[in-house]
């Protein structure tokens, strides 16, 4: 189960108990404040507190740019243009603390964003669930073969079938002898922090990830685009909708200028500008790499 039945309590008795507050509040945050949005087969995201709003965004910019830009430029167009030209700070006024529950190999691949406050659940202290991903048909696929580090398309019949039967085999082997490793039951018990290196990378684990807007963007970024391993992408499109919600100017800036946005180098607008004056222009007179050319071709959908 995504909660256990001391955290559905916990989350059940803090909503029940609004506090007043003279701070900013997000009407579009506070509804998700507390409540677990479940991600994968046993993992949640859940906003424990938040800092500031999109007014918090134009609030600090404006004290860069002075009195009097209020009557000149209303805050949305101003969000738009900070993430157009590509400011950092004003976004930073704002913050978000999750609580995060995930397989321990998307938590590898997470906290290579080193731009955040983290805590996590410590296995040295506390003895770990019996609870570990494993992915539904659908996602278990076999390498591709155009890209080193992503899957192709999915394994089909008695292949996909005995992979599964591996990974929940293997998974629960590991916990037993997990377990059977620090049982002081007729024995003394191995030290937890030892024992732990027994478990395999699928096995849940929990923490608490404090960023600021200007980082969690980036995050974003990366993480909710097509490439990502669907995994940690799952919990980037989860992050996605708890952000529209908390500061919709700056995420409908972010969607436009980020997400749905293309970056060309100097010999790729220089190419479209040829071809906009008529001139056929191929990969070879290009200046470009097959590899960047492609990916030139994909940006005009060619």
């Amino acid at each position: 189960m995504p909660l256990t039945p001391e955290q559905q309590a916990e989350i059940e008795r803090q909503r029940a108990e609004p506090q007043p507050t003279l701070r900013v509040v997000s009407a579009g945050m506070e509804q998700h404040l507390y409540s677990a949005h479940p991600v994968l087969d046993h993992g949640f995201v859940r906003v424990i507190d938040y800092m500031g709003d999109d007014a918090a965004i134009t609030q600090a910019a404006r004290v860069s740019y002075g009195k009097g830009t209020r009557s000149v430029q209303n805050d949305e167009g101003l969000i738009r243009y900070l993430m157009r030209h590509w400011h950092s700070t004003p976004f930073e006024m704002c913050e978000i603390k999750l609580h995060v529950k995930l397989p321990v190999f998307v938590a590898r691949q997470w906290i290579r964003h080193r731009t955040a406050n983290v805590n996590e659940y410590s296995a040295r202290y506390s003895i770990l669930d019996r609870e570990f991903y494993i992915p539904t048909p659908d996602h278990v696929a076999a390498q591709s073969a155009v890209n080193n580090q992503g899957r192709g398309e999915a394994l089909e019949g008695e292949e996909a079938a005995r992979v599964l039967d591996i990974l929940k085999t293997d998974s629960m082997r590991c916990y037993d002898n997990y377990e059977a490793m620090i049982s002081q039951d007729g024995q003394q018990g191995l030290a937890r922090e030892l024992a732990r290196m027994n478990l395999p990378a699928n096995v849940y684990t929990q923490w608490y990830w404090k960023v600021d807007l200007h980082n969690l963007f980036h995050f974003l970024r990366l993480r909710a685009d097509a490439h990502a391993q669907y995994e940690i992408r799952a919990y980037a499109d989860a992050l996605c909708s708890l952000v529209a919600d908390w500061v919709p100017f700056a995420y409908r800036a972010f969607e436009d200028y980020r997400l749905g946005a293309a970056t060309l180098s100097a010999q790729m607008v220089d190419c479209l500008r040829r071809m906009l004056d008529g001139e056929a222009v191929t990969q070879e007179n290009s200046g470009m790499a097959a590899r960047e050319w492609r990916e030139f071709e994909s940006v005009l959908g060619r």
